[in-house]
């Protein structure tokens, strides 16, 4: 039976680590989850000592998520058999409980496909259910999901495609361009993702800051350029 190993990149992200391992537990117990991997971008937090006293193999590559996710599915690589799958997640994403079993049952069908979850935030009131409507209609309607849906992917499939390429932005946007409209599927279950930048920075504003940062991509910019734009 395939076993899945999970890839976090991860910087300085001590606070919301401890949630996301809880919400992993479930696949962990089942023996669903072979092994998981943090790949740290060089926390000056305590997230290194969390994933050690987790059990994760710790990989410290450049900083970035493009550079930290294959330094990520390079340790993975020696964790996993030829018939296992990725998952690739977020250090502020939380699994909702039941999602374990719908892995396992996808996972049992078409390794020549990916996965994402539904989208949602760890916050209520309007300006959060707009956004989260608004994402889960781009996943459905257009097939693009963002790194902070997760991607559930089998390991062959991911090296059939090349694996991420190390992009300071939009790493997550090349490889599901990649995988294909027909390839990509939205699976029931949920991630969770912290509202913290959102609520910082007002939903209005980082959202369309965000879309402007997708079209400038789409157009050919450098995902470097878009990068330090973003960290602005």
């Amino acid at each position: 039976m395939s076993r899945l190993v999970v890839i976090i990149p991860a910087l300085d992200a001590a606070c919301h680590l401890p949630a996301t391992l809880e919400g992993l537990e479930e696949g962990v117990r089942s023996g669903l989850v072979a092994g998981w991997v943090l790949a740290d971008g060089g926390s000056a937090d305590t997230t290194r000592e969390l994933a050690r006293r987790a059990g994760f193999h710790l990989v410290t590559g450049p900083r970035g998520r493009g550079p930290q996710l294959i330094a990520g599915a390079q340790v993975a690589a020696g964790l996993a058999g030829r018939d296992d799958w990725y998952l690739f997640l977020h250090a502020d994403t939380r699994l909702e409980p039941g999602w374990s079993a719908e892995v396992r049952r996808v996972m049992g069908g078409n390794s020549l496909r990916a996965w994402a979850f539904r989208f949602a935030l760890d916050a209520q009131g309007a300006p959060a259910r707009r956004l989260t409507r608004g994402v889960n209609w781009r996943s459905a309607a257009l097939k693009l999901p963002y790194g902070d849906q997760g991607l559930l992917i089998s390991r062959e499939f991911y090296e059939q495609l090349g694996g991420y390429r190390p992009l300071a932005l939009f790493e997550d946007v090349d490889l599901v361009r990649r995988i294909g409209r027909r390839r990509l599927s939205i699976l029931r279950s949920r991630a969770v993702t912290s509202a913290q930048r959102f609520a910082r920075q007002g939903y209005a504003a980082r959202s369309a800051r965000n879309l402007t940062l997708l079209a400038r991509y789409y157009l050919g910019a450098d995902p470097a350029r878009l990068a330090r734009a973003y960290s602005r």
